[in-house]
């Protein structure tokens, strides 16, 4: 379709603190960081020792190593758990790096590796997601390490050692290495800096779904204590028009014409005071009526009781041919859809169209109006509570059917049809089928 739709799904449902989510992304990637520089690190030593004869003590060089990659591996673990990863445990893991690396450049030439600059990933790591407190401990751990290491550390060649024709050599393989460090630091603070991004946004997304989820449990909340004050209220008017219209029926026996009106009015008042008295039982056994039934046996129903509501319009209907397939129906979707006819109904009451269709995971409901379609200025508010394109729409019809939809796993969509006119279209999803169970039993 080449029309321009507006989707007006209810909000997400997320869980808990989203600040506890985004680290537990933060050390993700922090193992990421980990199994790069560790393979990074495992190759540069193993070139050190076997292609440049460097004075390295293989052992303890490769113990601090393995002692990484545990905590690695650790912390991936870890990460399977549901437990929330706090700010001193991201704080923790920060400080284990940071020794780690202090630990190896201490038996690689300390302050004169030119990977040294590894030392920055923690601490620019901490910046960006830790509070400033924690920041301000690495660096100075950071710096603690490095410091230590301009006197502290096991040279990687004995100078004494080396004919003077060799030192250009050196420097040159040493500004060799400084290069190759900035760029290996570029790569994963780019990479860990763009792939925070991603999980800042995420977060923020998560967020503002949230608010909006809040916002409109509060305004559903109100709805709901409004609507069962005015259900108390309205019984007494209701019954005394009741009243009223068996006299007016009774005194004016013999004019045909005012007793048709009388009648449509009894069956109107009828129709209103069912209404209210199944609004306390259907909120006290919601739980109990959900089940399990035929999309087409719903929809039937549902029209059933718009044709009461509505007896001046008119409509077709077609489905697909078949079986209809069963869908999860409470009393609230009935109210939803027949919240989207009434809709139908009010733009045109002429010619409105209703077709039923399912494939093999969803039922979809579609319903196309005569009216004057869907004004542009206002697509964006469409589905929020008190928004209305009529005049005298209250605007909570909408809004309680994306919500109970959405509640279902479904949805609603609003569309400009391309002749002229709104087309609404539902979707549902099939129920699954009950897990089939053994019926024969051992003798």
């Amino acid at each position: 379709m080449s029309s321009r739709d507006w989707d007006i799904l209810g909000a997400i449902r997320i869980p808990g603190d989203l600040t506890l989510f985004g680290n537990r992304q933060q050390l993700l990637q922090l193992t990421y960081i980990r199994t790069f520089a560790l393979f990074g690190l495992s190759a540069l030593l193993l070139y050190a020792v076997y292609g440049l004869r460097t004075q390295v003590d293989n052992w303890l060089a490769s113990a601090t190593l393995l002692a990484m990659a545990l905590v690695n591996f650790a912390t991936y673990k870890r990460l399977g758990s549901r437990l929330p990863v706090t700010n001193p445990e991201l704080f923790g893991q920060l400080t284990a790096d940071a020794v780690l690396y202090g630990a190896l450049f201490y038996q690689t030439g300390g302050a004169t590796n030119p990977f040294v600059f590894m030392l920055l990933i923690p601490l620019i790591i901490a910046a960006t997601t830790l509070p400033w407190r924690y920041t301000w401990l690495t660096a100075a751990l950071v710096v603690a390490i490095y410091g230590s290491l301009l006197t502290y550390h096991i040279p990687l060649w004995n100078l004494a050692d080396i004919h003077q024709h060799q030192l250009p050599k050196l420097f040159n393989l040493h500004v060799t290495g400084m290069w190759l460090s900035f760029l290996l630091t570029v790569m994963m603070i780019g990479w860990f800096v763009a792939r925070m991004h991603d999980s800042l946004m995420l977060q923020q997304q998560r967020l503002e779904r949230a608010r909006q989820k809040r916002i409109e449990d509060q305004q559903l909340l109100a709805l709901a204590n409004n609507a069962a004050g005015t259900a108390h209220e309205l019984g007494t008017p209701l019954g005394t028009m009741r009243v009223l219209l068996r006299e007016m029926e009774l005194e004016h026996g013999d004019d045909s014409d005012l007793l048709d009106d009388i009648r449509l009015l009894q069956q109107q008042v009828t129709v209103c005071s069912e209404r209210l008295q199944s609004l306390a039982h259907s909120v006290r056994d919601e739980p109990l009526q959900s089940s399990i039934r035929p999309v087409d046996q719903v929809l039937d129903e549902v029209i059933d009781q718009w044709q009461l509501m509505r007896p001046e319009v008119r409509f077709s209907r077609q489905r697909t041919d078949g079986r209809a397939p069963e869908i999860r129906c409470q009393t609230a979707l009935r109210q939803a859809l027949l919240n989207l006819l009434n809709n139908a109904a009010d733009a045109c009451p002429e010619n409105i169209e209703i077709r039923l269709d399912w494939d093999d995971r969803n039922c979809w409901l579609r319903i196309r109006d005569q009216g004057p379609g869907l004004p542009l200025e206002r697509s964006e508010e469409l589905g929020k509570p008190f928004v209305t394109t009529k005049g005298r729409g209250l605007g909570i019809g909408l809004f309680l059917t994306t919500s109970t939809l959405a509640s279902l796993d479904g949805e609603v969509r609003l569309y400009n049809h391309p002749d002229g006119g709104t087309l609404t279209e539902v979707r549902l999803p099939r129920a699954k089928p009950p897990p089939l169970t053994d019926e024969h039993s051992d003798d």
